[in-house]
């Protein structure tokens, strides 16, 4: 009884220190990153005006507010020779890192942790007037994904890619085996607009606590915040000694992507099918690994045993969350038909109270579409859907929009009587709306939400978890929600990713961080120099009259199904190892 006392009173004592040493501040140097020619004090700047879109590519990536068109600045398009300079800087760089220690890369991660922890209003600002989305929405999808991936990195990162023990098998117990994981270089990534500080964080902060260098192309909707967020990735790895240029973002069009893709190591992507299928036909020339993050139709089933407040409101937050601003939405929504109606009206009800404006002008729910003319195509596919029977049963309202500004508001739609016939239940809509289709038992559900080209996330809603699992595990996608939605990215240990024109490869969890390292399988001596491998004599060149013989027995020995057919094996293993056997050469000689 005494010893477990004593083991009781030892572990108290070590979680109460594990506690204390939580409140004991680590030291964490502060970095000062400059933003003056970002900060929106409130005054007109001398370029301050409402901008009109070109369609057409110049030298330049224009850049402005998507929620006023106020005027933001340009930058460079990159040209190819410019992109390979870049990455020739990243890759004489990585040598240096591909040496540091973990300590130095966690320290590289606390740094970073400090300043977005300190700094969220100024990060979520520039995201939101280079994006359009909320204050709230910005939070949410930059802040908080990205603080959960350091801190996992900070605590399960350096245990993931230390060599890592694996099983010899029968024929190999004498050795040791084991995988290492070194870094591959330099990274590239092509990253969307649609979360700015996040999608250039995710890939960056993978691969440099890797060990590798990268350079990463920001979209031309968002390049004038991804141009700030990497000073504060660059401040931070100064901060701790790292090599000037270890990352670099880059700006620019197709043109700079497709020489980006040419000259690097490794790519990941995040963008749409269409693309991605141009990214790997350019890789196919330097066979590098690509992963692809790629469109997605995320099914939302909703079973008749749910409570469907509660689930309406996460229905509408997922359908918004799809929109302009934001990704990894759902877009298709099936619902029982015994819960259908109760279901769209508690929706219709909770659409008609959103709000969309200017984020910085005020409290709103929606903010603007980032895309040039996405409106348009958004309102094509409702076209599409209402000539083919479909109803718009609910919808928000817009408000104080700035005078002048270029309309790139389009508010949260609610559409029933869809079917699998129009575009909007079959095409990627990114945008906030919410067609809703009956069905009739889980069978038809599981039916329905399968049949897409894309293979992204799912979201499956019961009041029977069971139910709710087995619908989720007969769905083809990579990322699967249980009575919630994208709950899965924000665990970080998890692997993000989908199938079919979804993608492949991961992100995230050990998955997307091994994916950044060169896998390398290694096997020793286990017992050297004591115990030496030799090529048995029967084998040995030239080889034995019963050279195949020994084998047979070798093999029945090692992997025999019945213990006595082995122990008889291995008997006249050991009985030819001891005889004297001549060469089959020697014995056609005499």
């Amino acid at each position: 009884m005494a010893f477990w006392w004593a083991l009781i009173v030892i572990a108290f004592a070590f979680v109460i220190c594990k506690f204390l040493l939580m409140l004991i501040p680590s030291n964490v140097p502060s970095i000062d990153v400059d933003a003056s020619d970002v900060i929106d004090d409130g005054h007109p700047k001398e370029n301050s005006f409402i901008y009109i879109p070109s369609r057409r590519q110049t030298d330049k990536v224009q850049c402005y507010e998507p929620a006023t068109m106020k005027y933001l600045g340009y930058f460079p398009a990159l040209k190819p020779d410019e992109v390979k300079e870049r990455v020739a800087q990243v890759r004489k760089s990585q040598v240096v890192w591909a040496k540091s220690s973990f300590k130095q890369r966690r320290q590289f991660l606390r740094v970073l942790l400090k300043y977005i922890i300190e700094h969220q209003d100024l990060i979520c600002e520039i995201s939101s007037r280079d994006t359009g989305k909320t204050m709230v929405d910005a939070s949410m999808g930059e802040i908080m994904t990205t603080c959960e991936k350091i801190t996992w990195l900070l605590s399960e990162g350096e245990r993931w890619l230390k060599p890592e023990y694996r099983s010899c098998g029968r024929s190999m117990l004498h050795k040791k085996a084991k995988v290492e994981f070194h870094p591959l270089g330099v990274v590239g990534a092509i990253v969307s607009w649609n979360y700015p500080f996040h999608n250039l964080f995710n890939p960056v902060l993978a691969a440099v606590f890797s060990g590798n260098g990268i350079v990463v192309k920001v979209s031309e909707h968002a390049s004038w915040s991804g141009c700030f967020y990497v000073r504060i990735l660059q401040t931070a790895l100064a901060a701790v000694g790292a090599p000037e240029n270890l990352v670099e973002v880059i700006t620019g069009f197709a043109e700079t992507g497709e020489a980006l893709v040419s000259s690097v190591d490794k790519v990941i992507f995040v963008g749409s099918p269409g693309v991605g299928r141009m990214i790997m036909r350019k890789a196919a020339d330097t066979l590098i690994p690509v992963t692809l993050e790629l469109g997605g139709k995320d099914p939302f089933i909703v079973c008749e045993d749910v409570d469907v407040p509660h689930v309406a409101q996460v229905a509408v937050r997922a359908a918004l969350q799809s929109s302009g601003q934001n990704c990894a939405g759902a877009e298709r929504f099936y619902v029982h038909k015994d819960v259908y109606s109760a279901f769209v009206a508690a929706v219709v009800k909770i659409v008609k109270s959103v709000t969309a404006g200017p984020p910085q002008s005020g409290k709103y729910d929606m903010g603007a579409i980032c895309m040039q003319d996405h409106s348009e195509r958004l309102q094509s596919l409702i076209n599409d859907a209402l000539d083919k029977g479909a109803e718009i049963v609910g919808g928000g309202n817009v408000r104080n929009i700035s005078e002048g500004a270029v309309d790139q508001y389009f508010p949260p739609t609610v559409i029933v009587n869809v079917n699998h016939q129009m575009k909007l239940m079959q095409e990627e809509a990114f945008g906030p709306i919410m067609p809703i289709m009956m069905f009739n038992s889980d069978e038809e559900a599981i039916k329905l939400a399968n049949d897409s080209k894309y293979g992204l996330g799912c979201a499956v809603f019961s009041g029977s978890q069971r139910r709710a699992r087995f619908i989720a595990s007969q769905l083809n996608c990579g990322v699967a929600a249980i009575n919630d939605f994208a709950s899965n990215y924000m665990c970080q240990s998890l692997p993000f990713g989908g199938v079919k024109d979804s993608g492949f490869g991961r992100f995230a969890g050990v998955e997307g961080l091994r994916a950044c390292c060169l896998v390398k399988s290694v096997v020793e001596d286990r017992w050297w120099p004591l115990i030496k491998t030799k090529i048995p004599k029967p084998i040995q060149y030239p080889v034995a009259e019963n050279a195949f013989e020994f084998q047979q027995y070798l093999v029945e020995f090692l992997y025999g199904l019945n213990v006595w057919d082995r122990l008889r094996a291995l008997v006249n293993v050991v009985k030819m190892l001891t005889e004297h056997n001549p060469p089959v050469n020697a014995k056609r000689r005499d």
